[in-house]
């Protein structure tokens, strides 16, 4: 009798999905612990706003840069590591579900080189478009505009299957015009910033990367060109 594993009912998340779920989780769990007053001391009241300071994307330093043509490095990190510190639990939670279902769908399709891409990819373009277009002060915090480059990589994949089932294929921005329905509805209640500037600049940057990234994408997006 030959012996065999029987199938997890659980799919494992690709190894750099749990890493990117580590590094958001943990900076999370240290400040709310912190606020808390369960780990560090007093002073870990602060660690929060300490790490937006320290880590969050300014508009402002980036102006700075370009005006006086000086690109320094520890300014230019913070292109990547705004993604990982949160103005609150509530914020990072929602970035790590979106993290969660999305890249593990993504790396489970395109790869877990692609993973990355996107969601490193996304942060940095969406921070660009974010510091040249607008002229504000405001911080950029948060993992949503990666995570928004894989909502782009998966409208992608969704695109394709769709138009190869001949189907409507603006079904698969259904996802995204939810989520920016939900901003639009938000901000007429609460302030809640331009950060969705940078977000939707994340995933038009997933989006389009996608096609270099899965088999043969550049080709059907010029197909579906054609055709219109």
């Amino acid at each position: 009798m030959q012996d065999h594993k029987e199938a997890s009912p659980v799919n494992p998340l690709p190894p750099v999905v749990v890493i990117l779920f580590l590094a958001m989780a943990l900076p999370e769990a240290a400040f709310s612990l912190g606020a808390n007053g369960l780990l560090g001391g007093a002073e870990a009241v602060g660690w929060r706003l300490s790490a937006v300071q320290t880590y969050a994307f300014s508009g402002d330093i980036f102006d700075w840069m370009v005006s006086n043509g000086r690109w320094l490095p520890e300014h230019l990190l913070r292109f990547l590591t705004y993604s990982f510190v949160h103005t609150s639990f509530t914020s990072t939670l929602f970035a790590i579900v979106f993290l969660l279902a999305l890249g593990k769908l993504v790396g489970e399709v395109m790869g877990q080189v692609a993973v990355l891409v996107l969601f490193f990819g996304s942060a940095i373009f969406g921070a660009l478009i974010y510091g040249l277009l607008l002229n504000d002060q405001t911080w950029l915090v948060g993992g949503f505009p990666a995570v928004y480059g894989l909502i782009g990589g998966y409208s992608f994949v969704m695109w394709q299957s769709l138009g190869a089932k001949g189907e409507q294929q603006l079904r698969a921005f259904t996802l995204i015009a939810m989520l920016m329905g939900l901003q639009l509805i938000w901000g007429v209640f609460f302030d809640v910033g331009n950060g969705w500037v940078a977000d939707l600049a994340g995933f038009t940057f997933g989006f389009g990367a996608s096609a270099a990234l899965v088999p043969g994408g550049i080709a059907r997006v010029l197909a579906a060109m054609r055709r219109d």
